[in-house]
């Protein structure tokens, strides 16, 4: 029976997203409309400049010298069909290029969520358990110099340590594609240049997670439920993995939903410093060659991806406190 409500929940969750992702759609479609040039004015400044009759056909053939509503109408329609239009500057429909540079993305993020949550956690809790003690002073000092640190700058520094004086790992890339590895060896070769990425964009929301874990469980361990548990005689490690940390894991798993966009944001400085072939680098490239039909369909993307895990910490919010209400039930 719970089962039932919490697909019932799922799948209302999924419609509201409708209106919120059509949304966005239209108010990026929009601001773009703001920014000067277009792939028209681009195409023929490389080809060495053009006549004003050449630019106009150029802008005819893309589609461009219709009125901004109809323009905005004709994107709205192909979206709901799931064509998300062409890319004049790559001569690819947009769709398949955003596919074929999806999954380094998504790789980059979940191994980003994976070290800066779990760890987060665990440095939060360690901090915490041992508040105002040598192991607490450490790791909320490192915690803040890695939050206030900017992350092409420590990309830059790994590279220069880990890359170019100890040689341990590739300065860039996702891949050695010369090496025409297959199987183990390739997926070996993909976790090798896949560190130091990771780790770059791991810092800054490790430290943002330890911190918030730290306080969340020091908040937790001073409420009465947690009191009345000593009362009773639990040791402070049973009510830490017991109680505490089902609580103080709330407001990481809150932060780490919200923070799924600007993961996407920070993944463009991370795959631009590594050269890491993903959305990231992808929308770089698209921006300053005004492809606007492929930024829209990286941004469209991209909406989607944070709609689902929201709903994604919506089911585990529900998971880890049965108190929330599922379907309008208890």
């Amino acid at each position: 029976m719970r089962g039932m409500r919490l697909a019932r929940f799922i799948l209302t969750r999924l419609l509201q997203a409708i209106p919120v992702v059509l949304g966005v759609v239209v108010l990026n479609f929009l601001l773009l409309q703001l920014a000067p040039g277009d792939a028209a004015t681009v195409l023929a400044g490389e080809a060495g400049g053009a006549p004003p009759e050449y630019v106009e056909q150029l802008r005819a053939r893309f589609g461009l010298d219709k009125p901004v509503l109809v323009q905005l109408g004709l994107y709205l329609k192909n979206i709901l069909l799931l064509d998300l239009g062409f890319s004049f500057r790559n001569n690819a429909p947009v769709l398949e290029l955003i596919l074929g540079r999806l999954w380094p993305t998504l790789l980059l993020m979940g191994a980003t969520l994976i070290i800066s949550v779990g760890g987060g956690v665990i440095l939060g809790v360690v901090a915490a358990l041992g508040v105002r003690t040598w192991r607490d002073h450490l790791i909320s000092i490192a915690a803040v110099i890695a939050y206030a640190t900017p992350l092409f700058w420590i990309g830059l520094m790994l590279i220069l340590v880990f890359s170019i004086r100890l040689n341990w790992f590739p300065t860039s890339g996702m891949e050695d594609v010369v090496a025409f590895n297959e199987g183990w060896a390739r997926v070996v070769d993909i976790a090798h240049h896949l560190v130091l990425p990771t780790i770059t964009l791991s810092l800054f929301y490790l430290a943002l997670y330890t911190r918030l874990m730290r306080a969340t469980v020091l908040e937790q361990r001073g409420a009465e439920y947690a009191t009345t548990a000593r009362a009773k005689g639990l040791t402070e490690r049973a009510i830490t993995l017991r109680h505490v940390l089902r609580n103080a894991m709330l407001p990481v798993v809150t932060m780490a939903g919200v923070q799924v966009g600007a993961l996407l944001g920070g993944s463009v400085v991370v795959e631009t410093v590594f050269a890491w072939p993903g959305l990231g680098q992808l929308a770089y490239q698209s921006l300053f060659a005004r492809d606007f039909n492929l930024l829209l369909g990286i941004f469209f993307l991209s909406a989607c991806l944070v709609v689902i895990v929201n709903i994604v910490v919506d089911v585990i919010y529900v998971l880890l406190d049965p108190r929330i209400r599922v379907g309008g039930q208890s």
